[in-house]
């Protein structure tokens, strides 16, 4: 029998112009509704649904989406599923990812380098890749959150700013099972919980800086959206990771 009220990591794998990888939407639910946090890749809503249902939650019963950021990875799936679902979806996010998850503004990863790289991609992605990237998906935002409100989505959830992946980057606070959904903000890699990745960060030092803020927060798990799970002593192994220079 499925919990009336729960939380579930998400695992999507599919095969991608940069290769085959594995991200972690996760899915909170409760008697009335149910909340995705982040999209996938473009093209990944028969996977999410499949999930869904796999976790015992209809895609019927989804009535929220909340955005981290907006990378092409958390965005990608985001027109279809609003299309697709029965029921109006309502897009929630940070005030300074809305401009970029509208298409207001160009994707802030989305360099002139970056679109050049695509020159070295297999002819088969190619021209793809480069439709995709000079029109990322696009979505109107229908409510700004922000730092420190709390939603009611399956007992409580916070939100917490965790700038530096991006701009407007945000993780969240799951309550009923201490569960922080990290998102972009941390990653997990062979187990172990790491920081920031680097290159894929737009403000590195920023980025460090939010990983103080969690020790606020009575963590048992986390969830990252690369790598998925990590349990233990997550409380200790952030306050490493936030004193690390």
């Amino acid at each position: 029998m499925i919990a009336t009220i729960g939380i579930k990591m998400l695992e999507i794998t599919a095969t991608h112009w940069n290769g085959t990888n594995t991200i972690h939407p996760t899915l909170i639910w409760d008697e009335n509704e149910a909340v995705l946090i982040d999209a996938g890749y473009p093209g990944q809503l028969p996977l999410i649904r499949e999930a869904m249902e796999q976790a015992g939650v209809p895609f019927e019963k989804l009535t929220h989406l909340i955005i981290t950021h907006q990378d092409l990875d958390h965005i990608g799936s985001m027109p279809n599923i609003i299309i697709e679902a029965s029921q109006p979806i309502q897009v929630l996010a940070n005030e300074l990812e809305k401009p970029y998850i509208q298409g207001e503004k160009r994707l802030i990863k989305l360099t002139d380098q970056a679109i050049a790289s695509l020159d070295s991609l297999p002819d088969e992605w190619r021209e793809g890749v480069r439709r995709l990237f000079m029109n990322p998906p696009r979505a109107d935002v229908d409510r700004v959150v922000t730092d420190g409100e709390q939603l009611p989505f399956g007992g409580g959830l916070t939100i917490i700013n965790t700038p530096g992946h991006t701009p407007g980057h945000i993780s969240l606070y799951y309550h009923a099972s201490k569960t922080l959904i990290a998102a972009d903000a941390m990653n997990v890699v062979d187990g172990k919980l790491t920081g920031p990745a680097p290159q894929y960060t737009y403000d590195l030092v920023q980025a460090r800086a939010s990983l103080k803020k969690l020790a606020a927060y009575d963590i048992e798990t986390v969830i990252c959206y690369h790598g998925g799970m990590y349990t233990g002593d997550a409380n200790k192994r952030i306050a490493e990771l936030a004193d690390e220079e």
